[in-house]
């Protein structure tokens, strides 16, 4: 069906006998006007440093608004197209919702509703200004949340990209190991004499031998514990050289002989599994938040920019 537009004329004229102009129309928003009394109100909210949604700037800030007229009015547009759409869509809300959201900014500030009417009398806000400012932050969160926001998935390989891109070091998912050792001592003789020990030790593991017992019999370490459990291990915590050895174990095997700075040791693995890195799992809510934030600044400009693509604007020289 093709959509009738309303004509309104350029110059509106007083309904007094004297036909004074009192006001003029700038922009034809659909069946919607934006006077010049509308650009009047901004311009005095920007200089009073009043607050402006700043959704409706389209990244481009609030400096940008002052003494620019054509931002000004572009920003009058956007506001239009968001009322337009609320309509649409039948998102208006009526004074209970408004009353109810009063009643909850009280409780939440510890005050009662007459408390908090005086509070803004005191800063010059009247409660019909603020019920409807009230109104319309609603209903644009509400439009905004249904046709943009609800549409943004933000999936785990782009929160991992990201750190990954600012941790480069990093990875998503790292190992936690629980291990048992048995560990051979150069100062008793000498190095060379302490890995041959071990490499005789392993042997006997390789010859099937039991790696507890052999662990009771050989370990030369001097707080020992059952088994020659040694603990509990992330990626990341043990010398390079363990780690290294540990890599391509799986539970239940044991690795080569491995040195490291005071030692010889043959490593067994009791249990091994997949955790996520603690640093990447700390920052991940707010990796997630500050790209949902980037990807919604994009996909509502571009929502934006499709509805005025769809809409009737006549701009009045």
């Amino acid at each position: 069906m093709k959509k009738i537009f309303l004509i309104f004329p350029v110059i509106l004229m007083s309904l007094q006998s004297s036909g004074e102009i009192i006001d003029k129309i700038l922009v034809v928003v659909n069946n919607e006007i934006i006077l010049n009394s509308d650009l009047k109100k901004l311009e005095l909210k920007i200089n009073k440093n009043e607050p402006i949604d700043e959704l409706l700037l389209e990244g481009q800030g609030l400096e940008s608004l002052k003494g620019n007229r054509t931002q000004q009015i572009n920003y009058l547009i956007n506001e239009k197209i968001l009322e337009s759409e609320i309509k649409r869509l039948n998102l208006s809300i009526g004074s209970d919702r408004v009353e109810s959201e009063i009643k909850e900014m009280a409780k939440k500030n510890k005050m009662t509703r007459d408390e908090l009417v005086s509070v803004l009398k005191t800063q010059g806000i009247s409660l019909s200004s603020y019920q409807e400012m009230l109104r319309t932050q609603i209903e644009r969160q509400t439009l905004v949340m249904q046709e943009v926001s609800s549409k943004i998935r933000i999936s785990e390989d782009e929160v991992y990209s990201y750190y990954a891109q600012q941790n480069p070091n990093s990875k998503s998912a790292i190992y936690e190991y629980q291990i048992s050792h048995i560990l051979f001592n150069p100062k008793k003789g000498s190095a060379v004499q302490a890995k041959e020990r071990a490499e005789k030790v392993l042997a006997k593991l390789k010859e099937g031998k039991n790696f507890e017992e052999l662990a009771e019999q050989n370990s030369e370490d001097p707080n020992f514990t059952n088994g020659g459990a040694l603990g509990t291990f992330k990626t990341g915590e043990l010398g390079s050289e363990m780690e290294a050895a540990l890599k391509n174990l799986e539970v239940g095997q044991f690795s080569n002989v491995v040195q490291t700075k005071n030692s010889f040791h043959i490593l067994k693995i009791i249990g091994k599994k997949q955790i996520s890195d603690p640093k990447f799992a700390a920052e991940k809510e707010k990796i997630r938040n500050l790209l949902l934030d980037k990807n919604f600044q994009k996909q509502f400009k571009t929502w934006l920019d499709n509805k005025k693509s769809e809409s009737f604007i006549k701009i009045n020289d």
